[in-house]
């Protein structure tokens, strides 16, 4: 009975936050849970690559499927309502995959491996195009973009390289001294964007001013390495990464308020939690999937401050492994999208949604 009772107090600790009360005196309160929302199936075993959202009635997940004649790009969108799949785009029907999403303005920008060669899908007004690379890389490490600005990094024969686009054509540029690659890069602005880099002397936090690539200064723990850079309007930072202690990989996050502030270190009770899927709630708490004891059942955490709980998805019948691989805030709601195995069959896509329910 107490580790029942523990779960339950977990689970209405962690919905607390988005939990309101209705405008009527004396109504029943309004309670947040997660719930499924069903996605076309695709060819499995499939892949989730991102997940990202700027309004209740859109969201945007990327990934790929099996097919017979290797991976094939997948692309679903969200309406608010439902989950649709998105077969518009140019090369839908030729192999490749699909990466992170980022809406610059009013359009929707979209990496997009074809068949090896790199490209942006932009999706203005409705219509797809597309934006070529100027060279093709061996591999293509991570993307971002944000109006007038425009990265993606990864290598080619002669080692790191990262392009830059300013709205009008391609450059490369240069890294510090040290640098063997970009393991991944984020923006708020063209002249403000920070990238988490394997050095000759560990991993290093870079930071582009608008005019060069420097050192950012960040005292990462040490042994540690970097997942994700979490930027937000406010100017506030969050880097989430592993730090290893004999051996043993636990969570740890920083947050930097902006200039004149110090960076702040918390270990949350997290164990190994890969934090790329860390998002900034609607409740202004951080929220990201975590590996789940139920195999029937995904698992999420929420962190605010130094406090840590967690709630579980919906059950699901004959689930050997739920897997929410991204999570995105759409307005008052939180979106995930990932896999779930089902007893018998290959990992297929699955998506809940954290909501108002009476």
């Amino acid at each position: 009975m107490n580790s029942l009772r523990a779960a339950v107090v977990c689970l209405v600790l962690a919905c607390a936050a988005l939990t309101s009360p209705t405008g009527a005196a004396g109504a029943p309160a309004v309670t947040l849970r997660w719930s499924v929302l069903p996605v076309p199936a695709a060819a499995p075993p499939v892949t989730v690559t991102d997940l990202a959202a700027r309004a209740p009635g859109e969201a945007w997940a990327t990934g790929y499927e099996q097919a017979a004649d290797g991976l094939m790009p997948m692309l679903y969108r969200w309406d608010g309502m439902a989950w649709s799949r998105d077969t518009t785009f140019p090369g839908a029907g030729e192999p490749g995959w699909l990466g992170k999403v980022q809406f610059v303005g009013r359009e929707v920008w979209i990496f997009h491996n074809r068949d090896g060669a790199g490209e942006i899908l932009r999706r203005s007004a409705g219509t797809w195009s597309t934006v070529p690379l100027p060279q093709t890389l061996w591999t293509y490490q991570d993307f971002t973009a944000v109006p007038g600005a425009a990265w993606v990094v990864g290598e080619d024969d002669t080692g790191l390289k990262v392009l830059h686009h300013d709205g009008s054509g391609w450059t490369v540029q240069a890294t510090p001294d040290g640098v063997r690659y970009l393991m991944g890069i984020t923006a708020r602005a063209a002249d403000d964007a920070w990238a988490w880099a394997d050095t000759d002397t560990g991993t290093t936090v870079l930071r582009w001013d608008g005019t060069a690539w420097r050192d950012a200064g960040v005292p990462l723990p040490p042994d540690s390495n970097v997942h994700t850079i979490l930027l937000e309007p406010s100017g506030r930072v969050t880097i989430g990464g592993s730090q290893y202690t004999d051996g043993v990989a636990g969570t740890y996050l920083m947050t930097w308020d902006g200039e004149g502030s110090a960076w702040r270190t918390t270990h949350p009770p997290l164990g190994d939690t890969y934090t790329e899927a860390m998002v900034r709630g609607p409740d202004g708490a951080l929220w990201l999937p975590v590996r789940s004891d139920r195999a029937f059942q995904s698992k999420y955490a929420r962190v605010d401050g130094r406090r840590t709980t967690f709630s579980y998805g919906p059950e699901r019948t004959n689930a050997i492994d739920v897997k929410p691989r991204a999570l995105a805030r759409t307005g008052s709601a939180l979106l995930s999208f990932g896999t779930a195995e089902i007893y018998g069959s290959k990992p297929n896509l699955m998506s809940e949604r954290l909501g108002a329910r009476p």
